[in-house]
């Protein structure tokens, strides 16, 4: 295998229900298949509910960051499916619940269905920008110090 991808697991998020990584780390990238609403416990659906459902997703979506230390203020883009796009203001709200400006880049789109009977399914990708966040801009301001036009 391919050594310089990291394959992330959470006991706080749902095991893959088919041949595929819940997320991957290729460096500073970071790729999460689509969540659906699963309980990490049971493996189940348990709310019928759009609004619940949500909250399950973007929940577990969480989990699977915080297993590299990152949260869902990483997340540059999202794409949510929907089964009916009617519900889109709940989801909107909810989603405001969890995301604050800037948002992440996203896209819509209603499908037909999706596994398990879920009504959403969200994917998306995140950047790990925690080494950058901890440079102290002062040290930068002196340029790289190799030469006479940095400084």
């Amino acid at each position: 295998m391919m050594d310089f991808i990291e394959v992330i697991y959470s006991p706080n998020a749902p095991k893959a229900i088919g041949p595929y990584s819940p997320c991957i780390k290729l460096g500073d990238f970071i790729y999460l298949s689509g969540q659906i609403p699963l309980n990490p416990i049971s493996n189940k659906v348990e709310f019928e509910d759009i609004e619940s459902q949500t909250k399950q997703v973007i929940n577990n979506i969480r989990a699977l960051l915080l297993e590299i230390n990152l949260d869902l203020r990483h997340i540059v883009k999202t794409t949510i499916f929907m089964t009916d796009l009617s519900m889109f203001d709940k989801v909107n709200a909810i989603y405001q619940e969890y995301f604050t400006h800037p948002y992440p880049a996203r896209s819509c789109v209603e499908v037909k269905a999706l596994p398990k009977g879920s009504l959403i399914e969200i994917e998306c990708m995140a950047i790990d920008t925690t080494r950058y966040e901890n440079v102290n801009m002062n040290d930068l301001q002196g340029g790289c110090g190799g030469c006479k036009g940095c400084k």
